[in-house]
């Protein structure tokens, strides 16, 4: 063109040629990179002293090795069939309700029409998520207070008695999927709105045109449409199964509701961080790991039966 030869790209060119030509590309890479690295990767080195009697002053190298001691102290504890029972239980309830409730939202707001009360609507319910635990757990605490709080309030008002429901056993497990539901609803729903705006605008016409109401389009067209970002996100989930919002929990709990609100997570952070006596690292580190065990196994589970029951998979 215009007496000018285009040249063809260079196929020989080498890898570190690629990377250079890419270089602004991996800088922006490079954070998320490192801290990847040193806060993920690295510590999984640390887990060796589950398989030591570890000692703070003689370090890793230095201290004794017990095998799989720590281990089966865990394992064989009459404990250990509590914390399990307590961890899953508060998992199920909030894979339950924590789940399902950002898909129903995000299905409620896919319906509104009005752009600016969409908007709005999303805008309110996503800033729960910029709350932190401890001020949650704060605003919970005045609204269950026995002594003025809203709630009691409301029971007097009925003629009930005032409930200490922060000392209640039976209470925590509400308590904890409560705050989630609030704080993570509109922040999960993203995900969902997200796969419903990529929908073909057609599919509703047509529907419409043949005379569906708004329940059928939601089922025969919205629901099988984000059907993959579902399975995903519920697998996703299952692999957070056992991982709990400790600081959730070290904020709600006191001994009174240690029946029910002692998981796995807090009794490692108990023998890991006691306050009294000497810290039992190694034992800690035992516990989490078997933790991180069995998730893994769940998801490579869960994961199997995507692939067979449906398209979607994360491996």
């Amino acid at each position: 063109m215009n007496g000018m030869t285009v040249q063809p790209p260079d196929k020989r060119m080498t890898l570190l040629q690629k990377m250079w030509r890419a270089r602004l590309l991996y800088l922006i890479l490079l954070p998320g990179l490192l801290h990847l690295v040193v806060f993920k990767l690295l510590p999984v080195l640390g887990m060796v002293i589950a398989f030591q009697d570890f000692n703070i002053f003689q370090g890793v190298w230095k201290s004794e090795w017990v095998g799989l001691e720590h281990f089966s102290a865990f394992l064989q504890d009459p404990y250990f069939w509590k914390l399990v029972r307590n961890t899953l239980l508060l998992a199920l309830y909030n894979l339950l309700f924590v789940f399902p409730i950002p898909i129903l939202f995000a299905l409620f707001v896919n319906e509104i029409r009005i752009n600016g009360i969409r908007r709005f609507v999303q805008t309110l319910s996503f800033f729960p998520y910029f709350i932190s635990s401890a001020v949650m757990v704060t605003i919970i605490y005045k609204m269950l207070s026995p002594q003025g709080g809203l709630v009691n309030n409301w029971l007097n008002g009925l003629g009930f008695e005032s409930i200490f429901f922060m000392a209640e056993p039976g209470w925590f497990r509400p308590i904890y999927v409560l705050l989630n539901v609030w704080q993570l609803f509109g922040y999960n729903a993203i995900i969902y709105i997200a796969a419903m705006t990529a929908i073909d605008p057609a599919l509703y016409e047509a529907a419409e045109i043949d005379g569906a109401s708004r329940w059928q389009k939601i089922f025969r067209i919205t629901l099988p449409s984000i059907r993959n970002t579902v399975v995903v996100m519920f697998i996703l989930a299952i692999g957070q199964l056992f991982t709990l919002d400790l600081d959730k929990i070290l904020m709600l709990y006191n001994p009174s509701v240690y029946e029910t609100a002692d998981v796995i997570q807090s009794y490692v952070f108990r023998q890991a961080f006691a306050s009294t006596g000497f810290p039992n690292y190694s034992y800690g580190a035992a516990v989490g790991l078997v933790q991180s065990v069995i998730v893994f196994l769940l998801v490579i589970t869960t994961n199997q039966l995507a692939k067979r029951y449906s398209d979607s998979s994360l491996f």
